[in-house]
C-alpha cells in the first residue's frame, strides 16, 4: 500500500493543478491503443490492458490522499477489470481472424462490418439492462463519499456502454464507434466534475478522434466487404 501510495503521488506541477505521472502515463497509453484499434492492428488489445491496470490505480488511490480534493470513482476503476477481461478476449480474436484470413503482423487483423439487426438490438437492450442493473448496485454499494444519485446514474451509463464498445470492436462492428461517443458525452463532464482533468481531456479528444476513426472503418467496410469471413470460419461467439 505504501509503494502505491508513493507511485500515485508522483507528480508535476502545471498550472494550479498537479498532474499525476500515474494519470498521464495511463493517458498517454489510452490513446496508443485507440490508434492501434482505428488501425485493427491486433498490438492495440495488450497495449490498452497495460493502460487498464494504470489507471485502475488512478481512480482509487485518490483513497490514500484526504487531502486530493478529488472523488475516488470505483466504478471507473471496477470498469477497468472487465476492459482486461474483455479486451483479452479481442486480443485472441483478433488475432484468430487475422491467422486465419493469413494476414501478415502489420496487415489489418479484421475487416470491419455494420452489426446485423438482432445483434445490434442486443447491444442496445443489453445497455438498457445493465444500465439499471448496473446504478442500482453502484448506489447499494456507496461512493465511498455522499453521492447524489445522478452519479449513479452516469458512472452506470460509463461503465456498461464502455463493456458494449469493447465487445462490439472486440467483433469488428462499425457500432463500437457509436456506443464511445455516447459514453463520452457522459464521461467528459463526469471527470470534469470529478476533478480528473487530464484524462477527462482524454475523452474529449476521444470524442472527436472517435470520429475520425468511424469513417476510416466505414470507408474500410465499403473497400473491403468482399474479404469478410464466412460465418462458419469466424470465432464462436461467446
Amino acid at each position: 500500500m505504501e509503494f502505491l501510495k508513493h507511485l500515485y503521488e508522483a507528480s508535476i506541477q502545471i498550472g494550479g493543478y498537479q498532474l499525476r505521472w500515474l494519470e498521464l502515463i495511463g493517458v498517454l497509453i489510452g490513446l496508443a491503443s485507440a490508434v492501434g484499434g482505428m488501425r485493427r492492428r491486433v498490438w492495440a488489445w495488450p497495449i490498452g490492458i497495460v493502460g487498464n491496470v494504470l489507471l485502475i490505480f488512478v481512480y482509487i488511490s485518490v483513497t490514500f490522499d484526504a487531502a486530493d480534493g478529488r472523488a475516488p470513482l470505483f466504478g471507473q476503476s471496477g470498469r477497468q477489470i472487465f476492459f482486461i477481461l474483455t479486451s483479452a478476449y479481442g486480443w485472441w480474436r483478433w488475432d484468430q481472424v487475422r491467422r486465419l484470413k493469413a494476414h501478415g503482423a502489420g496487415a489489418p487483423a479484421i475487416t470491419p462490418r455494420w452489426a446485423r439487426p438482432g445483434e445490434r438490438t442486443a447491444l442496445v437492450v443489453g445497455w438498457l439492462l445493465g444500465l439499471v442493473l448496473v446504478q442500482w448496485l453502484f448506489a447499494t454499494i456507496g461512493a465511498g463519499w455522499p453521492a447524489p444519485r445522478w452519479y449513479f446514474w452516469c458512472d452506470a451509463w460509463i461503465f456498461v456502454g464502455s463493456m458494449i464498445a469493447t465487445y462490439a470492436m472486440a467483433r469488428g462492428w462499425n457500432e463500437f464507434w457509436l456506443a464511445w461517443i455516447a459514453v463520452d458525452l457522459v464521461g467528459v463532464p463526469l471527470l470534469l466534475h470529478s476533478g480528473y482533468i487530464p484524462t477527462a481531456v482524454l475523452y474529449a479528444f476521444y470524442a472527436v478522434f472517435v470520429i475520425y476513426g468511424f469513417t476510416v472503418w466505414i470507408r474500410a467496410t465499403r473497400a473491403e466487404s468482399a474479404d469478410l469471413e464466412p460465418e462458419s470460419t469466424a470465432p464462436a461467439r461467446t
